[in-house]
């Protein structure tokens, strides 16, 4: 049988469908529904039969005879390739280990698929942890992944027609020892193993920053040094939403004061949604551009919606706000964050420009996730949504002096942490950063950044006074996250975890 698709393929093709159900009024289908329980008694009989005690028969009746296996880690499978790879590996008579898949709970989505108002499958959502064990040894969690399954009704059967497996990553628990990140050897030996080129970790106790561990090598041979410099990408963004709060609460700028008034982009000078914008709608990414313009065919800034209506993340939002403060104070947003942020906090290695400050002996070079170096982004002109160069110790200051509301009156600090909109479950965008619904009324305020060669995140949960902050210069340096997250937050950190993973 001739595979001629890519999963890169598939994956789109898929997406594509379940958003023609949904624009078309077919939703997700409600747990006690027919369908669902029908799909959810397959999944039991793939996984808890089939796969969970090897009874390779169950996968032979429950798949299409051109069944299809996609793996972001691996090739792609027909059906008797699929079988044989089984039944000679996890499968095996002579293997050394058993496995198990377990469905995380609250993590399954189920849409029908409709022709001409006759159901004919169902495309199947979810995330499903792995676990192996030995003889005489007890069982341990292995990788984590999401799946998307096509069901097809054929003859009045269900069977699986195709099958995607994707995202994986590790678990905490397969780490290795219960001393990674608190010995260096051990840390430096699994960075290598997961093709990580530098890692950064800042851990803030008690409102302060505590510890600050960095690993690896800046670029090929040269280790990290203690205050490695780093590209940090939408990090960016925090800087210029505290700049912005810092303003407004000095009472020199309003939240809620319309944009339009200090300025206007001529790609929408004629469009009356721009008096729509605000300080609020911007930090909360409800303006309705794009992320960028040049997204657009046109390479023009438009209104994908209302203002204030929905989320969607911008840059171009951030980049707005940038040119409104700087006709409004007469003065560049890298000038406005030095005197309100950089320089009350010593932060003495952040910038927001490209220029002979940088010690270039410890930039981190950013890496693709095949070693290939990227050549550094030497911005000339600040963007208020990209490209901050900082270490581990400047950035956590300035998260030390946010979790303790430093420069913030408490009305704006109780702005910025409150539910401005939803994003997903339990997840929301306050103004700068993200929010995360943890009970009991525990929260954690977050935001990541991504761009070539670079992947950073950080977690701060004020409550309990603890914040986590990690850089890696690699392309996919996001697959090490949940690992330090669950080491250093616990249970908390897990709940983070589970949000972004369901």
């Amino acid at each position: 049988m001739k595979i001629n698709r890519s999963f890169f393929q598939l994956k789109t093709l898929l997406v594509g469908i379940l958003f023609f159900q949904i624009q078309f009024g077919f939703s997700q289908e409600n747990e006690n529904s027919a369908l669902y329980k029908t799909i959810m008694s397959k999944d039991s009989l793939l996984f808890n039969i089939g796969f969970n005690t090897c009874d390779v028969k169950q996968f032979e009746n429950l798949y299409t005879e051109d069944f299809e296996f996609y793996h972001d880690k691996d090739s792609i499978s027909d059906k008797a390739r699929f079988l044989k790879t089984l039944k000679s590996g996890i499968c095996s008579p002579t293997r050394k280990y058993n496995y198990r898949r377990e469905l995380i709970k609250g993590s399954t989505e189920i849409y029908p698929l409709y022709k001409n108002g006759i159901l004919y499958g169902s495309i199947q959502m979810g995330v499903h942890r792995f676990y192996e064990s030995s003889e005489g040894n007890s069982e341990q969690a292995g990788s984590f992944a999401k799946f998307t399954h096509l069901w097809l009704l054929k003859n009045k059967e269900w069977k699986l027609a195709r099958s995607l497996s994707y995202n994986h990553q590790m678990t905490s628990s397969t780490a290795g020892k219960s001393n990674l990140f608190d010995n260096d050897a051990e840390t430096e030996k699994w960075l290598k193993e997961n093709n990580i080129p530098a890692l950064g970790i800042g851990i803030i106790t008690d409102g302060k920053l505590k510890q600050v561990k960095v690993f690896g090598e800046i670029k090929k041979g040269i280790s990290a040094p203690y205050n490695t410099i780093w590209n940090v990408a939408s990090l960016t963004k925090p800087i210029t939403a505290i700049t912005a709060l810092k303003l407004v609460s000095a009472g020199k700028w309003d939240l809620d004061e319309p944009l339009y008034k200090y300025w206007t982009d001529p790609d929408i000078a004629k469009d009356p949604y721009l008096k729509l914008l605000t300080t609020r709608i911007v930090l909360s990414h409800q303006t309705g551009f794009p992320n960028w313009r040049d997204f657009n065919e046109s390479k023009k800034l438009d209104f994908k919606f209302k203002p204030g209506t929905q989320y969607q993340y911008s840059g171009e939002g951030f980049e707005y706000l940038r040119k409104a403060l700087e006709k409004k104070f007469n003065k560049t947003l890298d000038q406005l964050a030095s005197e309100l942020v950089f320089e009350p906090l010593k932060m003495n290695d952040s910038q927001l420009i490209w220029n002979d400050k940088i010690d270039l002996s410890r930039y981190a070079i950013g890496y693709d996730n095949k070693g290939n170096a990227y050549e550094p982004t030497k911005n000339k002109s600040v963007n208020a949504a990209d490209d901050l160069l900082t270490t581990i110790e400047d950035y956590s200051k300035f998260l030390c002096s946010i979790m303790n509301s430093e420069g913030l009156n408490k009305k704006v600090f109780d702005e910025m942490k409150s539910h401005q909109v939803s994003t997903k479950k339990n997840k929301y965008f306050g103004l700068g950063f993200e929010i995360y619904d943890l009970g009991n009324d525990n929260y954690a305020l977050s935001h990541g950044g991504a761009d070539k060669g670079v992947q950073t995140i950080f977690i701060l949960l004020p409550k309990t006074k603890q914040g986590l902050l990690i850089f890696t210069n690699v392309d996919d340096g996001y697959k090490v996250y949940e690992n330090i997250v669950t080491h250093y937050l616990g249970e908390n950190g897990q709940k983070i975890v589970d949000i972004e993973t369901k």
